[in-house]
């Protein structure tokens, strides 16, 4: 699976890509997420924040939508416009 870091969260994370297998038992968006944060304080600050935006192939989704190994997942701060 490829996951994609957008925008502040790139720079949080000091990385724009992880290419990784999904985790054991991980089958949304969501627990993508709670996995992800396990992997340090800087993870669990960047992404624990209950503002990011998540899309699956290119789609934006929810962190209820089921996932697997071959799907690209961005993640992304909101976009504040004027």
């Amino acid at each position: 699976m490829k996951v994609l870091f957008f925008g502040s969260l790139r720079e949080q994370l000091g990385t724009g890509e992880l290419n990784t297998a999904l985790p054991d038992g991980v089958k949304t968006i969501g627990q993508l997420l709670q996995s992800l944060q396990s992997q340090g304080d800087a993870w669990k600050l960047a992404l624990g924040t209950g503002n990011v935006l998540f899309a699956v192939n290119q789609d934006m989704v929810d962190e209820n939508t089921a996932i697997n190994d071959s799907d690209e997942v961005a993640l992304f701060p909101p976009v504040t416009g004027g």
